[in-house]
C-alpha cells in the first residue's frame, strides 16, 4: 500500500518507520524542513531505542522517504494524521495546529484516500475534519496513538490492542490487513467512540497515578508502607498485577493531563459535572510539590545549597526534556537560589534557556560531589549503580530523594543516609 504519514515527530516516526518494515511504501512528511534534513541524514527528532536503525534500514531498502512537501500526499492509497499535539506548560493542547496542518495537507489528497487519525485530539476532531473536506471524497477513520516513550515500536509492533474506528464497514477490511502484521486483535467502533476510549484511557490511568499518591501521603504519616499497600491492591483480582499502581512523582509530560484537560472541556462545553475529573487535576498539582515539600523539611531552605537531579528527560530511554517534571523542579529550584547540578546519561547539552541554571556533570557520582541534596527526577537503570559508601563520602549532607523508590535496594536500609521516599515515612 501507498502510505503517507503527516508529522514527523515521535508519533509520526515510528508509524512511518514501521509501516515501511512490513513492505509498504511510505512517505514522511512534516512542514518542518530542519527535521526532514536530519531524517534524511539519520538524526531523530526525538530519541528513542531502535528507531535510528529501523529508518535507517527502511530508507537504504527503498521503502522509506521524507519531504515537507504537502503535494507527495496526492496518489496515496492512505494518509496517516500522526501528528504529536503540542501541549503548553498549562497541559493546553494546541489542537488548531494539528487541524490546520492536516487540512493543508488534505488539500493535495486523492479523491477515494483513506484518512487515519492517530493524532491526540479531541473528540470530534475526526467529524470536524470530515465536514471540512466533505466534497472531497476522503474517507475517514481513527485509531488513537498508542505508543510509549522508550517502549514506542514494540508498542506499535506487538500491541495488547488496536482500537479502530470506523464510519463505513467497508473499511474494516482495508485496516485489518493493514495492521494484520502486527496484530488480529482489533476493538472496532464508531469513530467517536474511539476518540472517547483514548481520553477515557488516559483519564483512567491518571486517576489511578492520583489515587495511590494521595494513598501515600497517608501511608507515610501512619507508618503504612504505600508500595506494601500497592502490592496488596495488585494481588486483589479485580484490580490485577498491571493496574497502574505504583506511588511516586505526579504525571507530568502532558500525555496524561491533556486527555483529562479534553474531557473536562467536552463536558463543560456541553454543560455537564465531572467533578472526579477536576479532583484528579487538583490532586495531581498538589502532588507536584512532594519534592519541594521534603528538600524544605531536609534542608530548611534550598537557598545557597547545591542540590543534585538524577534524570532531566520526559522518561527514561528517550532525550526529550519537552513537559519533564525533572524541568519543572530545576527551574523551581533555580528560582529559589539553588546551584542546581544534573546528570542525564542521554542529555550532553541543554538548551540555551537552561545552560544557566543547571549545571551539567558526567557521571551520577560526578553530580552528587559536594551536594547538599540529591533527587532521583528521571528512573535511569544507569543511577543503581550508585552505592551507599559513594553517596555518603561525596555528598556534604546524604539526603538522597527518591519518590518512586528506584534505588531502595541500594540506599534506604543504610542509616548514613537520610532516604525520602513517596509513601514511606522519613
Amino acid at each position: 500500500m501507498k502510505i503517507a504519514v503527516a508529522g514527523l515527530w515521535h508519533l509520526g516516526t515510528v508509524t512511518a518507520a514501521c509501516m515501511a518494515s512490513v513492505g509498504h511504501d511510505v512517505i514522511g512528511i512534516d512542514c518542518d524542513a530542519s527535521v526532514v534534513e536530519g531524517l534524511r541524514g539519520g538524526r531523530l527528532p526525538v530519541a528513542e531505542p531502535g528507531l535510528a536503525q529501523l529508518v535507517e534500514e527502511q530508507v537504504r531498502a527503498g521503502r522509506l522517504a521524507f519531504t515537507s512537501g504537502f503535494e507527495a500526499a496526492a496518489g496515496r492509497e492512505l494518509i496517516w494524521i500522526a501528528y504529536d499535539t503540542p501541549v503548553d506548560e498549562n497541559d493546553l493542547a494546541d489542537v488548531e495546529f494539528v487541524i490546520e496542518q492536516t487540512n493543508a495537507l488534505l488539500a493535495h489528497a486523492s479523491p477515494g484516500a483513506l484518512v487515519l487519525v492517530s493524532s491526540q485530539l479531541p473528540v470530534g476532531a475526526t467529524s470536524r475534519l470530515e465536514w471540512d473536506h466533505r466534497h472531497r471524497g476522503l474517507r475517514f477513520a481513527c485509531s488513537p496513538e498508542n505508543l510509549r516513550l522508550g517502549k514506542a515500536i514494540e508498542a506499535f509492533t506487538r500491541p495488547d490492542r488496536v482500537v479502530l474506528g470506523v464510519r463505513p464497514d467497508t473499511d474494516r477490511n482495508c485496516l485489518a490487513e493493514l495492521f494484520r502484521p502486527f496484530t488480529r486483535n482489533i476493538e472496532w467502533m464508531k469513530v467517536e467512540s474511539a476518540e472517547m476510549t483514548k481520553h477515557a484511557l488516559n483519564a483512567f490511568l491518571a486517576t489511578s497515578v492520583v489515587f495511590i499518591n494521595e494513598i501515600a501521603e497517608l501511608c507515610a504519616r501512619v507508618g503504612a508502607d504505600a508500595h506494601e499497600v500497592a502490592r496488596g491492591l495488585k494481588s486483589d483480582a479485580r484490580i490485577g498485577p498491571g493496574a497502574y499502581l505504583r506511588p511516586g512523582a505526579a504525571f507530568a509530560g502532558g500525555t496524561l493531563a491533556r486527555d483529562v484537560s479534553f474531557l473536562l472541556d467536552a463536558a463543560a462545553n456541553r454543560g455537564v459535572s465531572l467533578p472526579l475529573m477536576g479532583g484528579v487535576r487538583e490532586s495531581n498539582e498538589q502532588h507536584k510539590g512532594w519534592v519541594q515539600r521534603e528538600l524544605i523539611g531536609a534542608l530548611g531552605d534550598v537557598a545557597g545549597k547545591t542540590i543534585c537531579v538524577l534524570g532531566l528527560t520526559y522518561k527514561p530511554g528517550t532525550n526529550t526534556l519537552r513537559r519533564s517534571g525533572a524541568i519543572e523542579i530545576c527551574l523551581w529550584l533555580h528560582s529559589r537560589g539553588a546551584v542546581v547540578r544534573a546528570h542525564d546519561p542521554a542529555i550532553s547539552s541543554l538548551p540555551e534557556g537552561l545552560e544557566p541554571i543547571i549545571e551539567l556533570r558526567a557521571s551520577p557520582v560526578e553530580a552528587i560531589e559536594d551536594a547538599d541534596a540529591a533527587l532521583v527526577a528521571t528512573e535511569w537503570p544507569e543511577f543503581r549503580s550508585l552505592t551507599p559508601d559513594e553517596v555518603v563520602s561525596r555528598m556534604r549532607r546524604a539526603v538522597f530523594l527518591d519518590p518512586g523508590k528506584h534505588l531502595e535496594a541500594a540506599l534506604s536500609h543504610d542509616p548514613r543516609i537520610q532516604y525520602h521516599a513517596v509513601g514511606k515515612a522519613s
